[in-house]
């Protein structure tokens, strides 16, 4: 009986369609990935933004005495971030992501004062879907 040499061609067309199967769902979540990490560089310049209205608030001692300028804030756009701008008077920090390889998201940070320190609730708006938003921004169900 002569022994068998290599693969047949049964074998590797059934090695193909594994590895076609595991492409096909592997490469939409790497892509919601890469999406969520760039809107998640937005949010990381957005903490400066949430710093200076802590610091305004306690040194004023409400939300409602914050202005865009007293916060002494100011916006460097990064590679992924597009604008981060603060709102008067309610101290929501508002963060828009740009070039991520999706559609710009808006976050909005929102703080809340609570015995002595802030809350922050992030909502965001424009993402194709919810993996491609950081966790602590996506709806709660």
């Amino acid at each position: 009986m002569k022994k068998q040499q290599g693969f047949t061609l049964i074998e590797l067309m059934i090695v193909i369609a594994i590895l076609g199967i595991l492409i096909a769902i592997a490469l939409p979540a790497y892509q919601n990935y890469t999406i969520r990490t760039k809107n998640a560089e937005c949010l990381n310049v957005a903490a400066g933004a949430k710093l200076a209205v802590a610091e305004t608030a306690q040194d004023r001692g409400s939300l409602a005495a914050i202005t865009a300028t007293n916060t002494g804030f100011q916006f460097q756009p990064s590679k992924y971030c597009n604008s981060v701008t603060v709102t008067a008077t309610t101290g929501v920090v508002v963060a828009v992501s740009r070039d991520t390889g999706g559609p710009n998201v808006t976050f909005s940070l929102t703080p809340t004062a609570a015995q002595g320190r802030l809350d922050w609730a992030c909502t965001a708006t424009g993402q194709a879907n919810e993996a491609q938003i950081p966790a602590e921004c996506r709806a709660k169900n």
